[in-house]
């Protein structure tokens, strides 16, 4: 038999939602982990910065992606400030666009880049070209071109033939260009577990135990035109603990001492990447920058006392941990039903303006998310609900399980908090539904960031 093709985002039954989900004290009320930091109800209505939600809806119409300015700036700078001595490079992947660059670079933080669209993004910034980072792990000899003339501060390696593309064009252009080698590790991250696997199975960088990283090194120095500044780790995302990350220490630094003792040249940096987790529901704790920091650097500084080798200075990338908590999107209500299951159980599902096209994660990645009745209060009980999107798909799902009150229906507004990270950067046009503007809040002002496509904007690419 074939499997729903929604999968596990329909295993549970209906009336009963899954174990860590509590029934409700106030059904109205703001779980305030969840949200960003300027964000209340005020007699039952959402409000960012001192702005309700009716009131951008109505100028801005719906779906929104709602931008607590304030609340990402002051969460990159928390972990600025967390990692005083380190090289803190916001992950663009996360969410970009040219103000977000701005305020990244405002900060005082570097920035990462994968594709010549976030460095094109990053340039229209004016984003300080010494602290962007390109990445990526087949980067085109465009691109690398296009990083060389813009000055890029780094570049992180990631294979072979990268290295020979890149030693091309520093020959061509008398350049030098700076470079990490990112590493896999072995190491697997998974929220609060981490998996200490032969995890080499995977497209990103060269293998340490397969000694691909250490042969990666020795040919970047025999290049002119590379100056070679360390290795990069990364093992996975939404990560809670820094266990996963003493695994994966241990065993860069175990090559950065091998480098240094086998041929004599010692990386000045290590990149211990991103992947700090943030709470999307009540399930998710994460740590504070601060904890963070103090565990990772505690991590590292034993490590190197261990090997008898200098503390190399450090990089971290977080993306998520600054974007994801500091924005909601906003969607109108068109729809609600009850449908009856097998067992005498049943699901409401409430159909929003929205959906997979604007957060694929639920569908991709099985992601649970939270969400709030945000237009009103409600006097009526809550209800066991399912938030669907507008799109031909089973799996157009954007909350698996959540409370809402009963009498939730057409022409109510909902928010889900924790949209700011890969929500807006997954986006699509599936079924032809032009992409959400972005708006961002700041002391009572609404600003439009990224405008909302119309289908002009569809139909300017179709060439008939």
């Amino acid at each position: 038999m074939r499997a729903h093709e929604a999968g596990a985002l329909h295993g549970q039954a209906g009336d009963r939602g899954p174990a860590w989900l509590r029934h409700p004290d106030d059904v109205n009320g703001l779980v305030t982990p969840l949200w960003a930091e300027n964000v209340s109800k005020v007699d039952g209505v959402l409000t960012v910065a001192g702005l309700g939600v009716d009131e951008l809806a109505g100028e801005f119409g719906t779906p929104l992606y709602v931008l607590d300015e304030d609340d990402f700036r002051s969460r990159a700078r928390a972990f600025r400030d967390a990692f005083p001595e380190a090289d803190v490079y916001y992950a663009g992947k996360a969410f970009l666009c040219v103000a977000a660059a701005r305020w990244i670079a405002d900060e005082g933080l570097s920035l990462d880049v994968c594709t010549g669209g976030e460095l094109a993004v990053a340039l229209r910034a004016e984003f300080p070209p010494e602290r962007i980072g390109l990445h990526g792990n087949n980067k085109s000899s465009a691109e690398l071109r296009r990083a060389l003339e813009a000055g890029v501060g780094r570049i992180i390696i990631d294979s072979f033939e990268e290295i020979d593309r890149l030693a091309a064009l520093t020959a061509e252009l008398g350049v030098t260009a700076s470079v990490m080698v990112r590493v896999t590790a072995g190491v697997e991250a998974h929220t609060h577990e981490y998996i200490s696997t032969s995890h080499e199975d995977q497209k990103f960088g060269f293998s340490i135990a397969g000694g691909d990283a250490f042969e990666a090194v020795r040919r970047l120095l025999a290049v002119p035109g590379i100056d070679f500044r360390g290795l990069h780790s990364h093992i996975g995302s939404q990560i809670f603990v820094t266990d996963g990350f003493e695994v994966a220490a241990r065993r860069v630094l175990r090559l950065h001492a091998e480098i240094a003792r086998e041929l004599g040249v010692v990386g000045e940096e290590f990149d211990l990447g991103g992947g700090f987790g943030i709470a999307y529901t009540t399930q998710d704790d994460p740590l504070p920058p601060a904890d963070l920091a103090r565990g990772m650097l505690k991590i590292i500084d034993e490590e190197c006392a261990a090997l008898g080798i200098d503390v190399p200075h450090l990089s971290i990338e977080p993306g998520r941990a600054i974007a994801g908590p500091s924005t909601f999107t906003l969607y109108e209500v068109g729809t609600a039903k009850t449908v009856a299951l097998d067992g005498g159980s049943s699901r409401r599902y409430v159909a929003v303006d929205g959906g997979m096209s604007d957060n694929i994660r639920p569908a991709l990645y099985s992601a649970d998310y939270s969400c709030t009745l945000a237009s009103r209060d409600s006097d009526a009980g809550p209800a066991l609900s399912r938030v669907v999107g507008k799109h031909c798909e089973s799996g157009d799902i954007v909350v698996k399980d959540e409370y809402l009150p009963s009498d939730v229906g057409a022409g109510d507004l909902i928010a889900v908090p924790g949209t700011g990270a890969y929500c807006r950067s997954l986006a699509s046009n599936y079924n032809h539904v032009p992409r959400p503007a972005v708006v961002a809040v700041r002391e009572g002002e609404a600003r439009l960031l990224l405008r909302r496509e119309v289908e002009d904007d569809l139909l300017a690419l179709d060439l008939g």
